[in-house]
Order: C-alpha cells, then sequence, then structure tokens
C-alpha cells in the first residue's frame, strides 16, 4: 500500500497578513505589537480585532531586534543547516567587537516564513547601523526587497559582493577547480549531487560545476538538488545511474558527500576504486569519514570577518580596512582517486 504524503505545514499568520486584514501598514502593526502607546485608538481597535481574527502570534526573535541600538548590527543567519553559515556568523562577530559593535546574531528556521518575515521587517524598522544577511535562500532575498531598508545591508553570497547567481566568486574557482581535478585524473562522466534550487550559494556551485565540464570536455550525467543533510545525499547517491559510466560524483557540501559514501557502500560501490567522490566545506569530521573525504576547505571565519568589514564600509563609507578574502584549498584525501579503466 502506497504511503501518503504528509499533509503540508499550516501557513501561520505573518504580520502583514494582520496589516492587509486591519487595512494599514506592517509598520503599524508592529508599533502596535510593540506596544507603542501613540497610536489613533481606531487603528488599535482594527489592529487587534484582526490580530484575535487570525490568532496572530508575535515572533519572539523579531521582538528581540526591537531593543537593538546605533551600535548594533543583526545578522540574519539559517540555524542548524550547514556547518559554514554558523561559522561564519562566529567570524562576523569578533570582527564587529573589534569595531565596537555588538552583533545580534538571529538564527531562522527556513521553514518558519512567518519568523523570517516579522524579523527581516522588525530590523528594518529599528535604530540599527546596519543588516547582514548571511547564505540567504531566494525567499530571503525576496523578503529584503518587499522590505525596502533604509539602512545598510550587505549579503554575504559565496563571498561575493555581487548577488547575481552570475557572480564569479572563489567558491565557484573552487568548484571549476575541483572538476579540473577529476579530469586530470582521466574522470569524464559526472554527477552533480546539489544544493537546494531555491539557494542562491547551490545555484552557483551547480553553474561553476557546469562551466568547468564544459571547458574540460567532461560529460554531466545529471544533478540531483539535496537540501544539505546525510539523509538527503543519500537518496541522491541511491539515484546515480551506475548503468551509464559514472566515475566522480561532486557534492555541494560534506554532510551531503556522507550520504553519498554511504549510498555508494550500499550499493556495492567502491571509493575511490570505481567512484571518486568530492564535497565541499571540509568540515571536522571530513577526514574520519570512511574512506575519508577529498573537500574544498573554507576559511569560514575570515569570510564572515570580510562580509562583517563590507558591511562596515557601507555603513562608513571607508572602506581601507576591508580584508582580502583567502581562496579556498582543495583537500586530497582518499575519496577521489584515478578514472576505473
Amino acid at each position: 500500500m502506497a504511503e501518503r504524503n504528509p499533509p503540508r505545514p499550516v501557513k501561520l499568520p505573518t504580520l502583514y497578513d494582520v496589516a492587509e486584514s486591519a487595512g494599514v501598514s506592517h509598520q503599524t502593526v508592529s508599533r502596535v505589537v510593540k506596544g507603542e502607546t501613540n497610536i489613533r485608538a481606531d487603528l488599535r481597535e482594527r489592529i487587534e480585532s484582526a490580530i484575535r481574527e487570525l490568532d496572530y502570534r508575535p515572533n519572539l526573535t523579531a521582538r528581540a531586534l526591537a531593543s537593538a541600538s546605533k551600535h548594533r548590527i543583526a545578522a540574519i543567519v539559517y540555524e542548524f543547516l550547514e556547518v559554514g553559515p554558523n561559522r561564519m556568523a562566529k567570524g562576523a562577530s569578533d570582527g564587529a567587537k573589534e569595531a565596537g559593535y555588538l552583533l545580534d546574531i538571529v538564527s531562522l528556521d527556513p521553514r518558519d516564513e512567518q519568523g523570517i518575515e516579522e524579523s527581516l521587517s522588525i530590523t528594518g524598522q529599528h535604530d540599527l547601523a546596519g543588516l547582514l544577511v548571511i547564505a540567504p535562500s531566494d525567499q530571503v532575498m525576496e523578503l529584503i526587497g518587499r522590505v525596502g531598508f533604509t539602512l545598510p545591508v550587505y549579503i554575504e553570497s559565496e563571498a561575493s559582493p555581487e548577488s547575481s547567481d552570475s557572480a564569479v566568486s572563489p567558491n565557484h574557482r573552487a568548484v571549476v577547480g575541483v572538476v579540473d581535478y577529476l579530469l586530470s585524473l582521466g574522470h569524464r562522466r559526472f554527477f552533480n549531487v546539489a544544493g537546494p534550487d531555491g539557494w542562491v550559494s547551490a545555484r552557483k556551485r551547480v553553474t561553476a560545476y557546469a562551466e568547468g565540464l564544459e571547458a574540460g570536455g567532461g560529460i554531466s550525467l545529471g544533478t540531483i538538488p539535496g537540501n544539505w543533510t546525510s539523509e538527503s545525499g543519500y537518496a541522491a547517491g541511491m539515484q546515480i545511474p551506475l548503468d551509464q559510466g559514472v566515475s566522480a560524483v561532486v557534492v555541494g557540501n560534506d554532510q551531503m558527500a556522507l550520504g553519498v559514501l554511504a549510498a555508494l557502500a550500499d550499493r556495492g560501490v567502491r571509493v575511490p576504486e570505481e567512484m571518486s567522490v568530492v564535497g565541499f566545506d571540509d568540515i571536522p569530521e571530513a577526514q574520519y569519514f570512511r574512506p575519508s573525504l577529498t573537500t574544498i576547505r573554507r576559511d569560514f571565519e575570515r569570510q564572515g570577518r570580510v562580509a562583517l568589514e563590507r558591511l562596515l564600509a557601507e555603513i562608513t563609507g571607508d572602506a581601507s580596512g576591508v580584508s582580502e578574502l583567502i581562496e579556498p584549498e582543495l583537500i586530497v584525501r582518499g575519496s577521489t582517486g584515478p578514472a576505473p579503466r
């Protein structure tokens, strides 16, 4: 008997929903939620009625941002998904302290659209010096455009100051370098396990993978998007078309690469004798995978510092203190070897 699809989560009402129902701006709704008293009585009554009718519950993280001052910077980062963004936030926090600022790190669950929407809305209304957004998804990018910030905003996306998908970053060059390395080992037929379609960084890595293959004469036998987790990497690894001669798999991050290695083991594929696998990030556990994982090492904390410095340059108008990024490094371990004959 086929399993029924689980029900989709119910979308909770947002601050914007209350504003639409009450016929007021979302800024006015936010002022009422925060307890401001200088609101016309009729507006307050309409808003409070809409809140009750929609059963709207303010997001606590967003409300906490309301206490920020001009020496505070808010950093938006997704929690629990990737090691890299959290380490970038650590580097940005250290850099902010050294510059005399306090970084408020706001961890958001990407499944909580209400929380994302409200946090961005509240952030745009309060007396912050600036906003740093780390590893954004399309959802966050769209909401940033909707809020219409008046404060300086810097979006860290694959370590590039540009936000377009076509921007060439150090990470882009690193992925192209991985493909070149595998081509030099004699691999010609590749497979790609990518990050989620809705993430800017994931799309950039897929673009770099395709460009590397085109330049070097390799062939891609497909790309499957995962969600950064080992579970999604395992599911993708079980779908690699082994009967089409794939001998190299390029994976969007190390956690998914762990899942790919497990899937290949369960399918009886020897790594690296029959299949080479490369990850991305060089998480601390990568060297303890079996076989140990060839991957791209990034200096996440420096990346976070540089992002913070670029934001401060926008805040102060002085770009003299912006550091240079360090190019990612290919770390060759046991999961790659010559293409099978």
